[in-house]
């Protein structure tokens, strides 16, 4: 039976759901997949939008796409409440508030769009308006200079005038300070409820968030109130919102969930590394030290000429087929292959051209470890992209089952076929944790 209410997150890149568990992840939203998703007894719907990926044009169509599917689908869900999030990254890259527009024209009006970046998890925190990556004002860091959606300010009021074009100035941005939210935990929320009664012409506010409890509060009064309010959020957010209870199944539960062979023989896992930032080179680097691991690099230069070319290589369909027997042989020769984009971010001719790039190689990618998944054990995928390509277009999948988180951020989805896959954002971590999260799903290492 369906909760009779449901969270339902439209997520820009498959690793929004990384402080939750045992929900939907659903790849395809026509009626037969939201339907199942809807009826789901989590409380929690997550939709695989990609649009991250996109141009600004596609990434519009793609969300008003969802939302007519969605205002179809809901009438026949019996759901007493639902709540929309529109998933985004907790260092400020995205389409912004291109997204929520459309929600809002689609599914609207609403009392409120909450502007909720914080991922405490992960160490992005809120303080004063401004957004803080482990206590440094997040544009100063590489992600604020991020090719397609760098910024020049922290400031989530000057942010959003920036990243509207000024459409929106940051004089109508209104702030919920985190003294508010800490009243809040002590109240009852009375004060907070009365703050959101009274909120009028739907305004954008930018949230304050330290610590988990100042959310909670926040999620209270919005879920105890008539008002329905959206939510532009990295992933902290939903969690609170959510107030699931503890993840049923421990580390040690999850890697336990590694096939095996027919006759019960071990197999040997994959490690795909498609981000390119500077975090993930570090990450990557410290994985291939690791004599276990065989590395396989994909070269980017050589590879956007035949990406490019109007019709089909020859030469790329033998590259392929040749790196798929290299794959195959670091397997036979257990190890774990880690295949990778060459390091360093290509100059591309225009924005246009380096999307192309990217998908190019995240599909390539895909087929690769897709011709491959029946022999393996596990999979650790590394950016949302090369998520996405793996799990819609290599694997073919329309939905997967989240079951938890691995590492704090690290969530691992099971598929229909039962393979593991560990979901990696690229913007997590410290330059030792794909290493970790590799030597946990090969049992070299006891689970925290």
């Amino acid at each position: 039976m369906a909760a009779n209410f449901k969270i339902i997150v439209l997520d820009d890149d498959p690793t929004g759901s990384q402080t939750v568990h045992s929900c939907p992840l659903l790849l395809r939203w026509d009626g037969a997949s939201l339907a199942a998703g809807l009826e789901h007894p989590s409380p929690l719907l997550f939709l695989l939008a990609n649009t991250r990926a996109l141009a600004p044009a596609a990434a519009a169509e793609r969300v008003r796409e969802i939302c007519r599917a969605l205002a179809a689908a809901l009438p026949a869900a019996g759901l007493e409440r639902w709540w929309l999030v529109s998933r985004g990254d907790s260092t400020l890259r995205g389409h912004f508030p291109l997204e929520v527009d459309v929600i809002s024209a689609e599914l609207g009006p609403f009392a409120a769009t909450l502007l909720v970046p914080a991922f405490l998890e992960g160490g992005r925190t809120t303080v004063g308006g401004v957004h803080l990556l482990q206590g440094q004002p997040v544009h100063e860091t590489p992600f604020g200079r991020d090719g397609l959606f760098g910024y020049s300010t922290s400031y989530l009021p000057a942010w959003v005038e920036e990243k509207s074009g000024g459409r929106i100035p940051a004089s109508e941005v209104q702030g919920l300070a985190a003294a508010k939210l800490s009243r809040a935990c002590g109240d009852g929320g009375q004060e907070l409820a009365q703050w959101l009664a009274g909120l009028a012409a739907h305004p954008l506010v930018a949230v304050d968030a330290e610590q988990p409890q100042q959310l909670a509060a926040l999620a209270r009064v919005v879920r105890a109130s008539p008002r329905p309010v959206l939510a532009q959020s990295a992933a902290s957010w939903i969690r609170a919102l959510a107030a699931l209870p503890p993840q049923p199944l421990a580390g040690a539960d999850l890697v336990a969930l590694r096939r095996r062979g027919r006759d019960g023989e071990p197999l040997r896992g994959l490690v795909l590394v498609g981000s390119h930032v500077p975090l993930a080179d570090a990450q990557l680097a410290s994985l291939l030290a690791e004599p276990l691991c065989t590395g396989l690099e994909l070269p980017v230069a050589r590879l956007a000429q035949l990406l490019e070319a109007p019709l089909p290589s020859a030469l790329l369909a033998c590259l392929e087929r040749d790196w798929l027997l290299e794959l195959g042989e670091i397997l036979a020769g257990g190890r774990t292959p880690v295949l990778y984009s060459s390091r360093g971010e290509f100059p591309c001719a225009s924005v246009a051209a380096r999307r192309r790039l990217g998908d190019g190689l995240a599909a390539l990618m895909a087929r690769l470890v897709g011709a491959l998944a029946p022999q393996l054990a596990y999979l650790i995928s590394k950016g949302g992209t090369t998520t996405h390509a793996l799990l819609a277009d290599g694997l073919g999948l329309a939905a997967v089952e989240l079951q938890g988180q691995l590492l704090p951020g690290l969530s691992l989805v099971l598929t229909p076929a039962e393979l593991p896959v560990l979901t990696f954002p690229g913007n997590l971590g410290d330059p030792g944790t794909l290493r970790q999260a590799w030597r946990l799903m090969e049992g070299l290492e006891s689970c925290p």
